[in-house]
C-alpha cells in the first residue's frame, strides 16, 4: 500500500510539473504574441503616417511648383459633398476587414489600397490553401505574407508594364480607337470576376443583397459606389443574421 500512494504521489507530482510546464509555456507564447501585436501596431502606424505625408506631399508640391493654392472655402465645398460617404465607407471596412486581414495585413492593406478588389481575395485564398482560420497566429503570418507579396507582385506588374507601353498606350485609350468600349468595362469586369466565385460559393448570403442593390441602382442609377458599398454590408450583415436566425447556413 505504500508503494501505491508513493507512486500516486509521483503521479501527482509528474502531473503537477506538466501543468506548470504548460502554463508557463502559454505565457510565454501569450507574451510573444502581445510583444509581436504591440510591434506590428507600433510599426503599422508610422508607416502609415509616412504613406498619408507622402500621399499629401504630392498636391503640396504641385501647388509649389505652379505657384498656385487653391481657397480653402473650395476646398471644404468640394469635400462636404463626398468626404461623408468616405468616412462611412473607412469605418465599415476597418471593421469588417480587420479580423480577416490580421494586424501586419490590415496596415499593409490600408497602405498599399486596393483591399476588396486584391489584397482582400489573396488573402483569404492563402488562408483557404494553407487551412487556417483568420484569427489563429497562423492565420496572423499567413495574411501577412500573402499581402505583402501582393501588394511587391502588383508594384513590379504595374512598373513593368507602364513602362512596356508607355509608347502605344495613347493609342489605345484614345475615345475614337477601336478598344476604348473595352477600357470602360474593366473596372466591372474586375469586380464581376472577383465577386463570382464568392456569390456561386454562398449564393445564399449574397442573393438578397445583389437583388436589392439592383432594384436599388434601376430606380436611382447615378448612385457611386461609396454609397453602395456601405449599403450592401449592412444589408449582408442584417440578411445573414435572417439566415443564421432561421438555421439555413
Amino acid at each position: 500500500m505504500s508503494e501505491d500512494k508513493k507512486l500516486t504521489a509521483e503521479n501527482a507530482a509528474a502531473e503537477n510539473i506538466s501543468d506548470e510546464k504548460e502554463a508557463a509555456m502559454d505565457k510565454i507564447a501569450n507574451e510573444s504574441q502581445s510583444a509581436y501585436i504591440n510591434k506590428m501596431h507600433l510599426y503599422g502606424r508610422i508607416w502609415t503616417l509616412l504613406a498619408l505625408a507622402a500621399i499629401m506631399a504630392v498636391p503640396v508640391l504641385f501647388c509649389i511648383h505652379l505657384n498656385t493654392w487653391p481657397k480653402a472655402s473650395n476646398v471644404f465645398k468640394a469635400l462636404a459633398s463626398v468626404a461623408p460617404l468616405f468616412y462611412i465607407t473607412a469605418i465599415i471596412e476597418t471593421t469588417a476587414y480587420t479580423p480577416l486581414l490580421g494586424t501586419g495585413g490590415m496596415y499593409l492593406s490600408f497602405v498599399t489600397g486596393n483591399i476588396s478588389n486584391l489584397k482582400l481575395p489573396c488573402a483569404l485564398s492563402a488562408m483557404e490553401a494553407a487551412h487556417v482560420k483568420s484569427t489563429s497566429d497562423e492565420g496572423e503570418v499567413i495574411t501577412t505574407i500573402s499581402i505583402a507579396v501582393s501588394s511587391i507582385v502588383t508594384t513590379a506588374i504595374l512598373a513593368l508594364f507602364v513602362l512596356a507601353f508607355r509608347p502605344v498606350l495613347p493609342y489605345f485609350t484614345k475615345e475614337d480607337s477601336f478598344f476604348a468600349p473595352a477600357f470602360k468595362q474593366v473596372l466591372p469586369a474586375l469586380f464581376g470576376a472577383l465577386g463570382a466565385q464568392y456569390f456561386t460559393k454562398h449564393w445564399k448570403i449574397s442573393l438578397l443583397p445583389i437583388l436589392a442593390l439592383v432594384i436599388f441602382l434601376i430606380f436611382s442609377p447615378g448612385t457611386g459606389s461609396g454609397t453602395l458599398i456601405p449599403i450592401g454590408v449592412v444589408l449582408s450583415i442584417v440578411w445573414c443574421l435572417v439566415l443564421y436566425k432561421l438555421k439555413w447556413l
